[in-house]
C-alpha cells in the first residue's frame, strides 16, 4: 500500500526520536564550579581532605559534595566567586606540591550517567579556559640522540680496546673520530656500523690522521624531528590530565609546534608550572671507586650519597613502554621496554658491567619569576629557567638487560610512582611557550549564549516559513528540523565525544538550513506532480522517491568537503567540518525518514481528495480532483 511504512520502520524511527531526546537532556543539567585538587607524586587521601575542608570553613566558603576519586579530591561551589576564593584559601593550605585546578563538575543523574548519556564537551571559546603554543627545540633533541650515539661509541671502542685519538660531537648530526692509521680506523667502523644503522659512515684524512665521519641522514633526521614530536604530545596529554581538565586539546600545528587548549580552566600559571615543567632521564652507571671526581657527580638517594658517572648510556626518549606489576613472588617491580637502538644500548653496556649499580636521573627544567631590569631600566618580572637533577632509582646490574628489563626492590609506591614519572615524566625534547592567551568564563558563556540565540532564531524563522508556506506538511518538516537539532546534541554529547566550538554553532546552523531544503525539495516534488495530473497518494509516493536523488547527491558533495576540511584542517576548522558531517547525516534521516513517518501518519493508508501543502495550488488541486 502506498505510503504506509511497515511497524518495524515505524518503531525504528520512534525509537531514535526517543534515544535522541533522551541523550541530549543531559545538556539540560547546569554544571557545579569545582576544585580538582591533585598530587604531583602521591595519591590525595582523607587527610588532605579533612586539611581542605577546614580551609574552606575557615574562609567561611560555602561548599559541598567534596569526594576523591581517581587518586584527587573534587570540591564542589556554589558560584565562580566562591571558586576562585576557594583555589586561593587551599593553596594556603596544602603544599607546593598539589595542583589546585578550576574545574566544572557535573549533575548529571547518576542513572543517565550509567547509560551513557552526558553533556556536551565545549570548547575553549564557549566556556572559557586557557590557550597555549609551544615551540619544540628539535635542534636539542637531535644533538641529544648524538650525546647518546656518543657516549655509546666510546663504549663500544673501549670495550674493543680500539685507541682513538679523538672523539667530537662536531654539531648535532655529525661525529668525528680521529686515529693514528687507516688499520685502527677500519677496525672501528668495523666494530660500530651493525650498531648504528642510523648513521652513515664515511672515511677521509686530515694532517695525516685517519678520519671516521659518523652522519645522521636527512631521512633519520626527519624521523627523530616526527617521533621528538609525537612523544612530546603524548607526555603533554599525560600531564593536563593531572590538570583535571574536561576534554583537552593538545594537537600539533606546523612542523615545531604543539598547540594546548584547556577548557574551564583560568589560571595560566598553574598550567604552566605543570606543562612547562621540562624533564628527561638518563640512565648512568655508578662512578668506580677512585674515578676522578670530574668524571662523576654526587647525588642522594635514601639518605646515601651516591657518585653517578658522567657518561650517559640511554636517554627515556628510548623508552617505549612502563608498567608498575607484581613479580612472581608478589613484590613490586616496574617493567620496562626499550625501543630496538635502546635495547641494543643497554645490553651492550650492562652486558660489560654485570654487578654494578645503574642509575636514573630525572632532570627537570623548571621556571621561576626574577626581577631584571628592561632595556628603559625599569624593574619587571622575567622568567628564569634553571635545572634540577634527582636520583630516581638505585638497582645493581644481575645480568646483561634485555630490550625489556625489570627493577626491583621497590616499595609499592616507590612502583608506581617510578612507573608515572618515567612514562610521563619525560619529554623528548625541551618546549617554550611562544604564545598564550585567556578567554575568561564570561566572554565563553556570551559566545555560548550567542551561538544558541542564533540557532534559535534561524529555527523560529524557518518553522514559521515552513508553516505559513507548506502547511500541515510544513508541520512535519518543523517536526523533523527539531528532531535534526536533538540528534546532533546527542551524537555530539555520546555516540561521538566531539568537542562543541563557535564554529562547531555555525555548522549546526548550516544543517539546520540544510535539513529544511531537502524538505523544499520534496514539497516542491510533490506539488509538480500534483500538476501532472497524479493522486495525492501517488503524488507523496513520487515527490520522495523522485527527489531522492538530488538530495543525495548535495549532501554527499557537501559531506565530503566536510571531510577534507577535516582532514586538512585544525581547531575551528575541525570543529566546524565535524559538526557538518554529523548533521549531514542526522538530517538525510529526518528530512527523507522522518518526515515520510509522519506524512505518513497524516495521510497514509486511506482515501485522500486534497493535500494541505500551502501554496494556490491546494485550491486548485481540490478543483481538480473535483472534476
Amino acid at each position: 500500500m502506498l505510503n504506509k511504512y511497515p511497524a518495524w520502520k515505524n518503531i525504528l524511527v520512534v525509537l531514535v526520536v526517543m534515544l535522541g531526546f533522551l541523550y541530549s537532556v543531559p545538556n539540560l543539567f547546569p554544571d557545579d564550579p569545582a576544585l580538582q585538587i591533585s598530587h604531583e607524586a602521591n595519591p590525595v587521601n582523607e587527610a588532605d581532605l579533612a586539611v581542605i575542608t577546614t580551609a574552606l570553613e575557615a574562609a567561611q566558603i560555602d561548599f559541598f559534595g567534596e569526594t576523591l576519586q581517581d587518586e584527587s579530591a573534587l570540591v564542589r561551589l556554589t558560584s565562580l566567586d566562591d571558586q576562585l576564593r576557594a583555589k586561593s584559601a587551599i593553596e594556603e593550605a596544602l603544599s607546593d606540591q598539589h595542583i589546585v585546578a578550576l574545574n566544572l563538575a557535573p549533575t548529571t543523574p547518576e542513572w543517565m550517567r550509567s547509560i551513557g548519556a552526558g553533556k556536551m564537551n565545549l570548547g575553549l571559546d564557549l566556556q572559557g579556559g586557557v590557550h597555549f603554543l609551544m615551540e619544540v627545540d628539535l635542534e636539542a633533541a637531535l644533538e641529544r640522540r648524538m650525546e647518546d650515539n656518543l657516549s655509546n661509541i666510546r663504549s663500544i671502542l673501549r670495550s674493543a680496546r680500539i685507541r682513538s685519538s679523538g672523539l667530537t660531537l662536531v654539531s648535532n648530526s655529525h661525529i668525528e673520530i680521529q686515529f693514528a692509521d687507516e688499520d685502527t680506523r677500519s677496525s672501528a667502523r668495523s666494530e660500530l656500523r651493525d650498531g648504528f644503522p642510523e648513521l652513515l659512515f664515511q672515511t677521509r684524512s686530515d694532517n695525516g690522521q685517519a678520519i671516521l665521519d659518523l652522519r645522521l641522514t636527512e631521512d633519520t633526521q626527519l624521523q627523530i624531528q616526527r617521533d621528538t614530536l609525537q612523544a612530546n604530545r603524548t607526555t603533554l596529554l599525560s600531564r593536563v590530565d593531572s590538570l583535571g581538565v574536561a576534554e583537552p586539546t593538545v594537537q600539533q600545528q606546523g612542523s615545531d609546534r604543539i598547540v594546548v587548549e584547556l577548557p574551564g580552566m583560568q589560571d595560566p600559571a598553574q598550567a604552566i608550572r605543570i606543562l612547562q615543567r621540562i624533564a628527561t632521564l638518563e640512565f648512568h652507571l655508578e662512578a668506580q671507586v677512585g674515578a676522578s671526581p670530574l668524571s662523576y657527580e654526587t647525588f642522594e638517594y635514601e639518605g646515601r650519597m651516591i657518585n653517578v658517572d658522567n657518561d650517559v648510556i640511554l636517554h627515556g626518549d628510548r623508552v617505549s613502554d612502563v608498567v608498575a606489576t607484581l613479580d612472581e613472588n608478589g613484590l613490586p617491580q616496574v617493567s620496562i621496554s626499550l625501543d630496538a637502538q635502546g635495547g641494543q644500548q643497554i645490553n651492550r653496556v650492562t652486558r660489560n658491567n654485570v654487578g654494578r649499580q645503574m642509575d636514573i636521573l630525572l632532570i627537570e627544567t623548571k621556571s621561576r619569576t626574577v626581577l631584571a631590569l628592561d632595556e628603559n631600566g625599569e624593574r619587571v618580572d622575567e622568567v628564569e629557567f634553571y635545572e634540577e637533577a634527582r636520583l630516581i632509582s638505585h638497582a645493581t646490574i644481575q645480568t646483561a638487560l634485555p630490550r625489556q628489563f625489570r627493577i626491583t626492590g621497590l616499595s609499592q609506591r616507590e612502583a608506581n610512582g617510578l612507573g608515572e614519572l618515567i612514562r610521563s615524566g619525560s619529554l623528548a625534547a625541551p618546549m617554550t611557550i611562544v604564545e598564550q592567551s585567556v578567554i575568561g568564563p564570561s566572554m565563553g558563556r556570551e559566545n555560548l549564549e550567542q551561538g544558541f540565540t542564533a540557532v534559535t532564531i534561524a529555527s523560529i524563522l524557518i518553522v514559521i516559513f515552513m508553516l505559513f508556506y507548506y502547511r500541515l506538511f510544513g508541520i512535519a518538516a518543523n517536526a523533523a528540523l527539531i528532531m535534526n537539532i536533538l540528534l546532533i546534541i546527542a551524537v555530539m554529547s555520546t555516540l561521538i565525544p566531539a568537542t562543541l566550538t563557535l564554529p562547531g554553532i555555525f555548522g549546526i546552523v548550516l544543517t539546520v538550513g540544510m535539513a529544511v531544503d531537502a524538505n523544499v525539495l520534496i514539497f516542491t516534488r510533490i506539488r509538480e506532480e500534483l500538476k501532472g495530473g497524479m493522486s495525492p497518494q501517488q503524488a507523496i509516493d513520487a515527490g520522495y522517491n523522485r527527489a531522492f536523488t538530488t538530495i543525495l547527491d548535495a549532501n554527499l558533495t557537501t559531506f565530503l568537503v566536510a571531510v577534507v576540511l577535516f582532514t586538512i584542517g585544525t581547531g575551528p576548522v575541525k570543529g566546524f567540518s565535524v559538526t557538518l558531517m554529523i548533521g549531514i547525516i542526522t538530517s538525510m534521516f529526518t528530512s527523507i525518514v522522518g518526515t515520510r513517518a509522519l506524512v505518513n501518519a497524516f495521510y497514509g493508508g486511506r482515501t485522500v481528495q486534497s493535500l494541505s501543502i500551502g501554496g494556490k495550488q491546494t485550491s486548485q488541486l481540490k478543483t481538480s480532483e473535483a472534476s
